[in-house]
């Protein structure tokens, strides 16, 4: 008998190593596309809070900004509202991510004194305005996977320079910019859809900075505390309750913070909040509560 054809011979092996692949699973494969391969679960990059900082809409979480993971840089820019029955809170920000490592952040913020602005004598819709410059470094853990009781955790740091020292300085502020620095401890627990937030902000900003920082009878740094929980209802639908407490360096009755949010993601680029913002008193008009949304880009 004659020995089959070279060219029919391979045919058959490769035909044969072929079907074996397959029932194995073919673990020779090409990869999945890079964006694909490397992209976070929908929503583990968090929002954005109104200093710029990924993580929630008013505390910041350990999370670093962007879908991309260990392998690349990640991007998100984010534009808030806040209505309130007295002013307007507006924020709008840019994060890179880089190898879910490290965070670069901006916010500018501008908070529109409304009527209130002719009653404080700074003229009517006077608005404060202000940059945030922050950072942010993951030491340790992984918000996902990992230990299931070692959460991610991140320090950061926040340079905030107020752009109305005229007004910080009539309100008895000590200074026009000034410096947070936070570390945050976040956890996703996928088999109970649970997410745990708790951060340590060290800080002397009035009202986050819009009324300037610290205060001429002494008021100085304190500890401050910020936590979260939230329920991931779906992959794409998240809610929560945040809580950042705050100084009252200036004796006005400055209140902690406090919402009620859902986040959805839209696509795996697009993310809508809306949430139930207690702001407290602010420049001694009380009961500042109203709605904030948020859209945000991430990539």
């Amino acid at each position: 008998m004659k020995a089959p054809p070279l060219t029919a011979l391979l045919a058959s092996l490769t035909a044969i190593a072929s079907s074996q692949a397959a029932a194995q699973g073919d673990e020779t494969a090409a990869p999945p596309p890079p964006a694909e391969y490397n992209a976070k679960l929908l929503l583990t990059n968090g929002i954005s809070a109104v200093d710029g900082a990924s993580g929630g809409g008013i505390a910041n979480w350990a999370t670093i900004a962007g879908r991309q993971s260990d392998r690349g840089f990640g991007l998100q820019a984010h534009a808030t509202f806040i209505a309130l029955p007295d002013f307007a809170y507006q924020s709008q920000g840019v994060a890179i991510g880089i190898a879910d490592r490290m965070e670069l952040s901006y916010a500018r913020q501008n908070f529109d004194t409304l009527d209130v602005g002719a009653a404080l004598g700074i003229g009517q819709g006077y608005t404060l305005n202000q940059d945030v410059y922050g950072a942010k470094l993951r030491l340790a853990g992984d918000l996902v996977y990992g230990a299931p009781h070692m959460p991610q955790i991140a320090v950061g740091v926040q340079h905030k320079r107020n752009l109305d020292g005229a007004i910080t300085a009539a309100v008895g502020a000590a200074h026009d910019t000034g410096t947070d620095f936070t570390f945050s401890a976040t956890k996703l627990v996928l088999s109970r859809s649970l997410l745990l937030d708790a951060t340590m902000r060290l800080t002397k900003a009035n009202q986050n900075g819009l009324l300037g920082f610290g205060s001429v009878a002494g008021g100085g740094y304190s500890l401050q505390f910020e936590g979260a929980a939230a329920y991931q209802f779906s992959r794409r639908l998240v809610t929560g309750v945040e809580f950042r407490s705050k100084p009252d360096n200036l004796g006005l009755g400055e209140d902690d913070w406090f919402d009620l949010f859902a986040a959805y993601a839209v696509t795996r680029n697009l993310t809508l909040t809306a949430a139930y913002a207690d702001l407290g008193s602010i420049a001694t008009f009380e009961d500042q509560r109203g709605a904030f949304l948020q859209a945000q880009v991430a990539f």
